[in-house]
């Protein structure tokens, strides 16, 4: 069937699902229950403004020339959004309910009908001329929700906290490609809650420390710490706020309905110095943050102090940006209430939505269901909360439904409207992973349960720029009208990536959604294990006694991924998409590989031997090396742009140094002293040379020392000399760092995969599935045999 296949291959002669399912709309997929509570959540801007934005986008993503044969029109929206396409070879017509779906239906041209793909890596858009026909009534695709999701509220700080207008413009292009029509929409905030304590008689001192750094905006946002990364600098709330002028412009001209931030209770640790009747109680300690940055205050839910200071941050607010009347607002993000009394919790809920509806009557509440995730939810408090608020004025996030849904257990929200979104990832780590049959299944289930309140599906990462294969077929969601076939799927995804069909391309990718992309095994372990990001051997800080990161597929099967990644090179190696895969398989391959290396100085150590420690400690670094190297190559996976971008914010040498040090910190130490240590981490060029392979050096080399002299190697002294000459001095480091690929990536990505060729081929990496699941006993089985052999 893929024998001839060029990069005139029309998708709409496969025989694939998208045309099985989507070329008749036959219906909605369910019978899930309506809200006319929320149907004034609805594009602010006309559908002219909506039609020239969306026109704008396609000449942003093609150009103006190849732009012009591109008609939009938008008729206005309906409860589900709609896209009509009619092409005569020479036009294409996009008759859309709004700007949104129009830029949708763009984007499902490009990659169903012309083989085409737009991702945060990158695009491949190699039109074919004539552009391919689609004769009248044309396509006729209808959304499956009223709504879709995006952005997890940390997200703006782990991928998004240095970006510019540029790089916001962009990737608000590739939202609404994807039809995302609900973003979160935090930028800037910190300059209306100023101006609304400002209102209350507060200074800018009295807030200095109410904020964390640029960087870990979120969790102080959330009250799970504050101060750690400050002061704020005043340039950088005068400048963010700018930049959500922008931001909020371009999304209401393209339809979105952007979610604004709400008040939680959240109030500046000297708030009782104004208000010494007020009453404030401190939350708990939150990931062993010292009393500096510690426990937040948090307003009593009933103090008459908490209505004035919501309604007057919301009316602030208004004046500001304007409203489009929902809000996202976190209580108790990771934080337990004081109490589990259903009273005390439903005059909580109350109060949040009381504060947003006193200055917006049209307020809609939209809460991340995480903390539902924690065992002091139970049914009775769980459903006193939800209800505090009326049927349909809230909206609540099931953040992770593709790995533990809440709606399953709360009677879908007791009632509430709740949106099924896939987390997927912690940190913005980098490790291939998904769970693509809960993906693929679960949207579908939300919608079919009984008694089913799913208003839409959602994006709720916690980083991005990984893993683009997974996204890109949840987004698909937003109009799948059942499972997809996952073959078919993944080879169309390889076609549209790479403009052409190639069997080893294919091939690679068949393997990885059968090893990586089969991720159900590690969605059962447990949202702790889920959520430990430190467990990639290359970017955790070594420890004694071991612990094995989680394995759940055949790693020979990976390494098979790479090869025929190498065998399509010399016709994809001009293709930027391609080559980012070939490195990100190949940095996951290298990564699976030093668990060997791991094991075998283990192995060494337990035994006493020097020479086979010196053995397993060369190898472990000359794979750090080589990691290195390869990531070197690729633009995509350099820590020096992170940098570059965090410095650019700075207006003068103090405040840029402040930003690197927050851009330093949060990828490794995450704290003061390593609070939450390595929790997002990165595997990239830099990062490996001048944090993590010196952490490796001082832990083979103390372990030799303790063989030399038959001593015990001490954890607490390994721990002691890595903080304070390897993870502090990183972190208040200002050399400048690469910015700029060096080497080329098929060429080192040939030589390594022939260096490492025979390790692949050990029996060791036929059992490290086996033994990754077995805890303890596993990883003793696996040093024994790495000792014997």
């Amino acid at each position: 069937m893929h024998t001839r296949w060029s990069s005139e291959y029309r998708f709409s002669e496969m025989k694939s699902w998208m045309i099985a399912v989507c070329l008749v709309v036959v219906g909605h997929v369910s019978a899930m229950k309506d809200f006319p509570t929320l149907n004034h959540l609805r594009p602010s801007s006309s559908i002219a403004d909506q039609s020239l934005a969306a026109q704008q986008l396609i000449g942003r993503v093609l150009g103006v020339d190849l732009a012009s044969h591109f008609n939009v029109t938008v008729t206005g929206a309906k409860v589900l959004d709609s896209f009509n396409i009619i092409s005569d070879g020479n036009t294409v017509s996009i008759t859309a309910t709004t700007g949104v779906a129009a830029a949708m239906g763009f984007y499902y041209y490009l990659k169903v009908h012309c083989g085409c793909q737009f991702t945060w890596a990158g695009q491949q858009l190699n039109i074919p001329s004539p552009l391919p026909a689609i004769a009248q009534p044309g396509i006729t695709i209808m959304a499956n929700d009223r709504f879709r999701y995006y952005q997890n509220v940390c997200t703006v700080s782990y991928s998004m906290a240095w970006w510019d207008w540029s790089q916001w413009e962009q990737h608000i292009d590739w939202m609404a490609m994807n039809g995302i029509n609900l973003p979160l929409a935090f930028t800037g905030q910190e300059a209306v809650f100023q101006k609304t304590y400002m209102k209350l008689g507060f200074t800018a001192d009295d807030l200095k420390m109410h904020w964390g750094g640029p960087a870990f905006l979120a969790w102080s946002r959330m009250g799970n710490m504050h101060g750690w990364g400050g002061p704020l600098p005043q340039s950088w709330i005068d400048n963010q706020l700018a930049l959500q002028h922008q931001i909020l412009a371009r999304m209401r001209d393209l339809g979105m309905i952007p979610v604004l931030p709400g008040f939680s209770g959240l109030v500046p640790e000297n708030f009782t110095r104004l208000y010494p009747n007020a009453s404030v109680s401190q939350l708990s300690d939150w990931n062993g943050f010292d009393s500096t940055y510690c426990c937040t205050y948090l307003l009593d839910f009933e103090d008459p102090m908490f209505n004035k200071i919501g309604s007057t941050f919301i009316q602030t607010m208004q004046d500001e940006f304007g409203t489009d009347h929902i809000y996202n607002a976190d209580s108790f993000n990771e934080m337990d209430p004081k109490s589990s009394s259903p009273s005390y919790l439903k005059t909580a809920g109350s109060a949040v939505y009381n504060a947003m509806a006193t200055a917006d009557p049209q307020a809609i509440w939209l809460m991340q269901g995480w903390l539902f995730q924690s065992p002091f939810w139970t049914p009775e408090p769980t459903k006193a909360y939800l209800t505090s608020v009326p049927i349909g004025k809230m909206i609540v996030l099931d953040l992770i439904a593709e790995g533990s849904p809440i709606y399953v257990r709360t009677q879908s929200f007791y009632g509430q409207p709740f949106i099924w979104c896939m987390l997927h990832n912690f940190g913005g780590t980098m490790e291939l992973f998904g769970n693509i049959d809960a993906i693929n299944n679960g949207p579908f289930k939300g919608r079919q349960f009984t008694g089913s309140t799913m208003v839409g599906i959602g994006l709720t990462p916690e980083g991005i720029f990984q893993n683009e294969a997974i996204y890109e077929f949840m987004n698909e969601n937003a109009y799948a009208k059942s499972p997809r076939n996952l073959t078919e799927w993944f080879t169309n995804y390889t076609v549209q990536r790479y403009g052409s069909y190639h069997s080893d391309a294919d091939q690679a990718w068949q393997l990885l959604r059968q090893t990586v992309y089969r991720g159900s095994v590690r969605s059962t372990m447990g949202l702790a294990q889920l959520r430990g990001s430190a467990t990639s051997v290359p970017t955790l800080r070594p420890q004694l006694p071991a612990r094995y990161p989680p394995v759940w597929y055949d790693t020979k099967l990976l390494y098979m991924a790479w090869k025929h990644m190498l065998n399509a090179a010399p016709k994809f190696s001009n293709n930027s998409l391609f080559r980012y895969d070939l490195v990100d398989i190949g940095r996951n391959s290298l990564q699976m590989l030093s668990i060997q290396y791991y094991t075998a100085i283990l192995a060494a150590y337990q035994n006493q031997s020097i020479d086979a420690l010196d053995k397993a400690g060369g190898a472990m670094m000359n794979i750090l090396s080589d990691l290195e190297l390869l990531l070197g190559s690729d633009p995509h996976f350099l820590l020096g742009p992170w940098i570059r971008d965090a410095r650019s914010w700075g207006v003068t040498a103090s405040e840029a140094d402040l930003m690197e040090y927050n851009a330093r910190n949060q990828v490794t130490l995450w704290g003061p002293t390593g609070e939450i240590r390595d929790y997002a981490a990165k595997q990239w060029a830099g990062l490996i040379s001048g944090y993590y392979a010196p952490r490796w050096g001082k832990f083979i080399g103390m372990l030799a020392l303790c063989v030399s002299q038959g001593t015990q190697f001490s954890q607490t002294e390994y721990n002691e000399v890595v903080l304070e000459t390897i993870e502090e001095p990183f972190c208040a480091d200002t050399t400048q760092v690469p910015v700029n690929p060096t080497g080329d990536s098929v060429e080192i990505s040939a030589a390594l995969y022939q260096k490492y060729l025979p390790d692949m081929k050990s029996d060791f990496h036929s059992k490290l599935p086996v033994w990754a699941t077995q805890g303890e006993s596993g990883l003793k089985q696996a040093i024994s045999w790495m000792y014997n052999n």
